[in-house]
Formats: C-alpha cells, sequence, structure tokens
C-alpha cells in the first residue's frame, strides 16, 4: 500500500522528468524528434492485406529487459511496454534508484492480452464450413486452450512485469478501456501528484497492432483502414485507423520532488480533463471537446497535438471543432504512428514534452491543409483524445519558464 499524506491546500505543480517512447518510428527522443522532423511514416501495406498497420520498429528488447527469461513469459505488447518504461526512467534519470522505485506509483493503462489464433481460426472456420456442433466451443474449452493463455490475457500483467523487471514497486493501477484508459491514467497521475498524495509517478501504455486477432476485432464494425494509406484528415471517403503498435510511457512527479534530486523537467502537465459524450446525435463530440477546450485553461493560440482516429463521424466532429484553432500549429499522430488505443494519449503528452523541450513544433505531415507550418518555441500545447468509439479527453503540457 502507498504511503497515505495529507492533502496539501494548494495544488503542487507536476512536472514532467521523462520520456519513453517505443514505436514505428524508433526508440528514444533522439530517433522520434530526427524521424518527425523528416517526415518519416512507416507503415505495412501488405504483411495484414488489405489492411494497414504501423509496425513497431526493430528494437533490442536486451537493453530494457536483460533477462530473456522475463522476455519470454511475455506476450509482445507487454514486452513493448516494459521496454518503453525502461526507456522513460533512464530518461528521468531514476532507473535503478531503489529508494525511489520502491514509491514511485504506476498507472498504466491497457487492452486484454492476445488470444491463441490457431485455436480461434479454428473456431471460425467450422462455423463458416457449417461444422459448428452445439458442444463445439465447450469442446474447444476443454482441450485445445493452454492453462497459461487465460494468465496471459490479464491487463495488468504489463505493471506487474514493469515491476519485476524495474522494480516499480509504490502503488499500481490499471485501467481498461481504450483510449479513454490512457486520459485517465493521466488524470489519476496528476491528482494525485497535485493533492500531495504521490510524488512521482509512471504513467503510459503499450500497443501491439500487428495482431490478426484485433484485426479481425474491429473490422466487425467496419473500423480498419484498408487498401491505401492516407493522412488521418483525408480518410472521409475511406474511413478507418491504421493500427499502430507502440509504448510509451513518462515519469510524472512534482516540483518540490524533482528539484531535491537535481532533475531537469521537459515540461509542466498541467491540467487534465475528460468526459464521455453519450454520441446518439451529430455534432456530441464537437460539443465535449468546445467544453472541455474551456476547463483546461489554455490559451486561444496554443498549439495542439490530436489522436485523431481517421474513423467516422468522430473525425469529422472533432475537425469541426478544430475550425476555431485553424490558425495554430495542429499534428495528427494518427497519420505518423498509427492509431495505438490505449497508448494514443500518453503518445500524445510524450511529443508534446518532446516538442517543448526541443523549443519547437515538429512539421505538418499532412495532404488536406487542415496541419500548417508554425515557427517559434511552443508555450502550451494542448493534447486531445477523441474514442474511435468512445471517450473524450485534454491535456495542457506547458513550457516552464
Amino acid at each position: 500500500m502507498a504511503e497515505t499524506r495529507p492533502m496539501t491546500s494548494e495544488p503542487v505543480e507536476a512536472w514532467i522528468t521523462g520520456i519513453g517512447l517505443a514505436t514505428s518510428l524508433g526508440e528514444g527522443p533522439d530517433a522520434h524528434w530526427d524521424a518527425l522532423n523528416n517526415k518519416r511514416i512507416n507503415v505495412d501495406e501488405t504483411g495484414f492485406a488489405p489492411n494497414i498497420v504501423h509496425p513497431l520498429a526493430p528494437v533490442s528488447y536486451d537493453a530494457q529487459i536483460p533477462k530473456k527469461g522475463d522476455q519470454r513469459q511475455m506476450e509482445a505488447w507487454q514486452r513493448i511496454g516494459t521496454y518503453a518504461a525502461g526507456l522513460a526512467l533512464d530518461s528521468a534519470g531514476v532507473k535503478g534508484n531503489k529508494d525511489i522505485l520502491s514509491k514511485m506509483d504506476m498507472i498504466v493503462a491497457a487492452g486484454g492480452g492476445e488470444r491463441d489464433l490457431a485455436v480461434d481460426s479454428g473456431i471460425l472456420n467450422s462455423d463458416g464450413y457449417g461444422a459448428a456442433t452445439p458442444g463445439l466451443l465447450n469442446e474447444k474449452l476443454l482441450n485445445d486452450l493452454r492453462p497459461t493463455l487465460f494468465l496471459a490475457q490479464l491487463s495488468n500483467l504489463l505493471a506487474g512485469n514493469i515491476a519485476i523487471v524495474h522494480g516499480v514497486t509504490g502503488s499500481s493501477r490499471t485501467f481498461m478501456g481504450e483510449e479513454a484508459a490512457g486520459v485517465d491514467a493521466a488524470r489519476i497521475a496528476l491528482a494525485r501528484i497535485a493533492s500531495g498524495q504521490s510524488d512521482i509517478a509512471l504513467i503510459g501504455a503499450a500497443h501491439n497492432g500487428e495482431r490478426k486477432d484485433l484485426l479481425l476485432l474491429y473490422e466487425f464494425d467496419d473500423f480498419n483502414l484498408k487498401n491505401k494509406f492516407e493522412t488521418v484528415w483525408a480518410r472521409e471517403n475511406n474511413s478507418g485507423f491504421a493500427l499502430g503498435s507502440a509504448g510509451a510511457f513518462l515519469v510524472i512527479e512534482s516540483k518540490a520532488h524533482a528539484e531535491a534530486r537535481g532533475a531537469k523537467p521537459l515540461a509542466r502537465l498541467k491540467s487534465v480533463v475528460a468526459d464521455h459524450a453519450r454520441r446518439k446525435t451529430p455534432g456530441e463530440v464537437t460539443t465535449v471537446l468546445q467544453k472541455l477546450w474551456s476547463q483546461l485553461g489554455a490559451k486561444n493560440d496554443a498549439a495542439i497535438i490530436t489522436g485523431a482516429t481517421g474513423a467516422e463521424p468522430v473525425t469529422s466532429e472533432e475537425r469541426a471543432f478544430l475550425k476555431d484553432h485553424a490558425d495554430v500549429a495542429i499534428r495528427g499522430t494518427g497519420t505518423l504512428f498509427g492509431h495505438t488505443l490505449e497508448t494514443q494519449f500518453p503518445l500524445g503528452l510524450g511529443l508534446a514534452a518532446l516538442a517543448i523541450s526541443r523549443g519547437a513544433m515538429f512539421p505538418p505531415n499532412d495532404s488536406t491543409g487542415l496541419e500548417i507550418e508554425k515557427s517559434g518555441k511552443p508555450t502550451q500545447i494542448v493534447v486531445i483524445g477523441a474514442g474511435h468509439w468512445r471517450g473524450e479527453g485534454m491535456a495542457l503540457v506547458e513550457a516552464i519558464s
């Protein structure tokens, strides 16, 4: 159990002091900054055709997960996340510091684990050929599924593996709920630090988009981008997202805690707000985003990094909101990294902190003209997350003067 601390009267300032990114564009801040400024995009249009995915760039897991036994017992999404978490701890300068890691809170956003494709395929094929007897599912459950598969599907295994590999042993929370889970991970971490309940936290998520079972799942509601890659704002006539593989983690801590250990901040996490539009009538997402912006405390000229999915109708409704911010730098991570579900919002936070720490906004990568070039140092960046099906959120990331 985490230590209970007295509530403070004034909100505590929260600093982002570490970023860990492992995505389709590479690993670490330098590789990402180079890729973003050179407008590189990594897509696979053939491996899962007709669906398009953004595959994970090659990484050497040994660098952050030294024990092969640890690697073998993890599913791919857990390896990606544990690796990215290690990068964040390195970036913050706390890797291996047992005193800090023992009290570090951890908040992870995670989906369900991976499935046995051979068993799933057999069931679907039997059904497709009319050979699915009434007792087929029970038979498969009893005879074909390995017992350890159910353990591998637990969403909180990512947090468990991070604790084992990196020694992060403060309180632990795992949120499920696709894109909204990533928003809540940041929201709760900030609330705990601001109230004085937490001094330092590791937050983030991981996603493996190179999964046939996930592509099948999203195909049921026609969410997958097919046949031809387009930038996220150019998909009105070819709606959908391209799943991406990515891990994104951040170290967030109170200003006092960071200063006491001599840590250099990358940016300040000022506020995080969230909502859940019913999406029963057109325009609800636009209205909710306008409300969230008014609650956030951002200036009108704040730059925007959005996890817009490319799926409709939510992307068009978000674009309607963005019309009120047409003269600022807008960047869509869905174009650059694909859609990484729970990871999309932490990924946006990481990119915002990276841009502020580098004193520039990375260039647009958009075929429609919605994203414009903008020079000068960004002092505020708003991160937006509007889920493909449910959930909306915003965060304000600021420069520290």
